[in-house]
C-alpha cells in the first residue's frame, strides 16, 4: 500500500473548518468569501481555527476577488497579511500573482518562508502553464493548485497528468476545482497526484425564525473574473460634499 492521498479541504468559515477536521481532512486551506474564489481570511477566524484544530492550516493570501494582477499597494497588503498569518501560527501560505516579471511572486514566497508555499489557481489563467511550472520549481514553491486550466479538475485531468509528468517530483501538483467524493478516486487514478483539494460544501439553511425578505445585504456575484467593484474617489467626494 502506498501513502494515503492527502485531502485538503478549502473552507471559508470556522464551522466549515471544524466540519472538515471532523470529516478527516488532512489539511485545510483557510479562506474568506469562496463565492469570489477565496480571499484572505480574518485574523479571528485563523486564531480560532488554530485553537481548535490539530491539522495543518494553510492560509490564503488574496486581497480581493477578480484577477491576479496586483498594484503595489495590494502587494503591500499581501506581504502584511503573510506576516500576520505567520505570527498567528499558520502552517503554510497559499498565494500567487501574475505579471510580466516574477519579482512579485518571489517577494511573496520570501515573505512566507520558512512556511510551505502553494501557488494557487492564478496558475490556471496564465499564458504558458508549462513555462510557469518551471518558474515555480525554480522559485522553490512546494505545490501548485490547478484544475488543469479547465473549468474543473476532472475536465482538466489529462492536462493535470501532464503537469505531474513534467513536475517529476520537483513540485507537488494539487488538483482542485469541482472535485467531489464521486470523482476524486478516478481523478487520482487518471493523474497520479498524491493530494486533492475540495470544499465538500452543501447548502446550509439559516436557523433564523424571523426573516426580512425585503432586505438584501451584498451584491450579486461579479459578471466576470475580470470585473469587480472598486471604490471611486470621485463618488465618495460627491457624497462628502453633498453632506
Amino acid at each position: 500500500m502506498g501513502a494515503p492521498i492527502v485531502v485538503e479541504a478549502c473552507v471559508d468559515s470556522i464551522e466549515s473548518a471544524l466540519a472538515a477536521a471532523r470529516g478527516g481532512a488532512h489539511r485545510i486551506e483557510l479562506c474568506a468569501s469562496l463565492i469570489e474564489g477565496g480571499t484572505t481570511p480574518s485574523a479571528g477566524t485563523l486564531a480560532v481555527c488554530r485553537a481548535r484544530l490539530d491539522i495543518p492550516i494553510f492560509v490564503l493570501i488574496r486581497p480581493r476577488g477578480g484577477d491576479f494582477l496586483y498594484s503595489a499597494a495590494e502587494l503591500a497588503v499581501m506581504l502584511e497579511d503573510i506576516r500576520r498569518a505567520k505570527q498567528a501560527g499558520a502552517h503554510g501560505i497559499v498565494t500567487g500573482a501574475l505579471s510580466a516579471d516574477v519579482d512579485r511572486t518571489r517577494e511573496l514566497i520570501a515573505a512566507a518562508r520558512p512556511l510551505q508555499v502553494t501557488f494557487h489557481r492564478a496558475f490556471d489563467v496564465c499564458r504558458d502553464a508549462s513555462r510557469a511550472l518551471e518558474m515555480l520549481v525554480a522559485l522553490g514553491v512546494e505545490r501548485v493548485l490547478t484544475s488543469g486550466q479547465a473549468a474543473t479538475a476532472p475536465e482538466g485531468a489529462e492536462t493535470i497528468a501532464r503537469f505531474v509528468r513534467q513536475a517529476a517530483g520537483r513540485i507537488g501538483i494539487l488538483p482542485g476545482g469541482g472535485v467531489t467524493a464521486d470523482n476524486a478516486p478516478a481523478l487520482v487514478r487518471a493523474t497520479g497526484v498524491t493530494e486533492v483539494h475540495l470544499t465538500g460544501a452543501v447548502p446550509h439553511q439559516s436557523a433564523m425564525t424571523f426573516r426580512a425578505p425585503a432586505v438584501t445585504l451584498g451584491n450579486a456575484a461579479p459578471r466576470s473574473e475580470y470585473e469587480w467593484s472598486v471604490t471611486d474617489a470621485a463618488q465618495i467626494q460627491r457624497v462628502v460634499k453633498g453632506l
